[in-house]
């Protein structure tokens, strides 16, 4: 089997994928998909899934954070400290776990994270953080297959619980063209802005996550 990058920075991974999910959220209490979104945009992802020495261990998990948002324009004026923790928690394990998976599959971040999001990785962690960790890497590939078969509005529909028709009364799009957008017989990136916007609203979601 083919891995991402060579597995002795896989460790160091890891723990800075770790660190950094962890850092955004305790320490400067950020929504840990929009940390990961940042690291995505900023580009610190790309140079990790290749296994950049320099981003996936000369960069500590603090430091990844704070350069991804920086680059984001999302810097703060003043950062909190480094975590010191001696028992690792939920939002350590996410990132933890994600690099993993991420190592073993070859996936892009981008890839993953518009199909898994944070949220459902820390679903699993009360049952899942104390057993083998292919264990969890095998989760998250069933649900990485199962959205995948899913069109990207269909399946956040089904995250919020939604029929079509509370979607199509919730954005103001014709249950028709919602029906049509689901199947994959119109295409939602050919939609005018306003209708990407109030679907996008009535998701819970940002509108470039319907057209990616």
């Amino acid at each position: 089997m083919s891995y991402a990058y060579n597995e002795m920075y896989l460790s160091d991974a890891m723990m800075n994928l770790g660190e950094m999910t962890e850092y955004a959220h305790d320490a400067c209490g950020v929504d840990p998909d929009r940390a990961l979104r940042y690291f995505i945009i900023s580009g610190y992802a790309e140079r990790f899934e290749v296994g950049d020495p320099a981003v996936v261990s000369g960069t500590s998990g603090t430091e990844l954070y704070i350069y991804s948002a920086e680059k984001c324009c999302a810097g703060l004026s003043v950062w909190p400290n480094p975590i010191v923790k001696y028992e690792t928690e939920e939002y350590y394990w996410l990132g933890y776990i994600l690099a993993l998976f991420q190592w073993k599959t070859g996936y892009s971040f981008g890839s993953i994270l518009s199909k898994v999001k944070a949220k459902d990785i820390l679903r699993l962690y009360p049952s899942l953080h104390t057993v083998a960790e292919d264990n969890a890497v095998d989760v998250i590939l069933r649900i990485y297959r199962e959205t995948s078969q899913l069109s990207r509005i269909q399946e956040y529909r089904k995250r919020l619980g939604m029929t079509q028709a509370q979607l199509a009364k919730a954005s103001g799009v014709n249950i028709r063209t919602l029906q049509q957008y689901e199947a994959g017989t119109k295409s939602v990136k050919k939609a005018a802005a306003e209708t990407v916007f109030s679907l996008a609203a009535a998701l819970e979601c940002q509108p470039e996550e319907l057209v990616v």
